[in-house]
């Protein structure tokens, strides 16, 4: 099973429908909103469960999963430091600084900013959030898509 390149691509794409559906159960069914930051770590899951149908007719679409694995992984990696405090992230879904503004700046800031900010962890299991996770996650998921790009070549 685990020498055949498109059954490793339809596995790789399988853990990134569940990550994706788990994302919108944690959304819908446990009223856990997202921030910006959790919705751009979505959409390289979608590429990837794209990928894994392709991945019936080429086997180079194994590289467009492999893209958005580590596409995701990066951005849950950016999150989890934003989160974690080591570095800034986005202003538009984080706190920032407020050194010399302005009242009425400081009000319109306020008013424009998001109601989920990036910079907190909504939700963590045994010390990681869930970007923390979906950064892991999607690491093995990149290595299931880089054996079936390996496999491909040797078949």
């Amino acid at each position: 099973m685990l020498d055949n390149p498109r059954m490793l691509a339809l596995i790789a794409a399988g853990g990134s429908l569940a990550m994706l559906l788990g994302a919108f159960g944690f959304q819908h069914l446990g009223g856990l909103a997202p921030c910006a930051m959790c919705l751009w770590q979505r959409w390289p899951h979608a590429v990837a469960v794209a990928a894994g149908g392709l991945s019936l007719v080429s086997p180079l679409a194994a590289w467009l999963g492999l893209g958005g694995a580590l596409t995701t992984a990066g951005i849950g990696g950016y999150h989890t430091g934003v989160e974690r405090g080591w570095w800034e992230g986005p202003t538009t879904c984080t706190s920032g600084d407020i050194t010399g503004m302005s009242p009425e700046d400081l009000l319109a800031s306020i008013m424009e900013a998001p109601l989920v900010r990036c910079d907190e962890v909504a939700w963590e299991m045994l010390g990681l959030s869930m970007a923390s996770w979906n950064m892991v996650i999607s690491l093995g998921l990149a290595l299931l898509w880089a054996l079936a790009l390996i496999r491909a070549r040797r078949s």
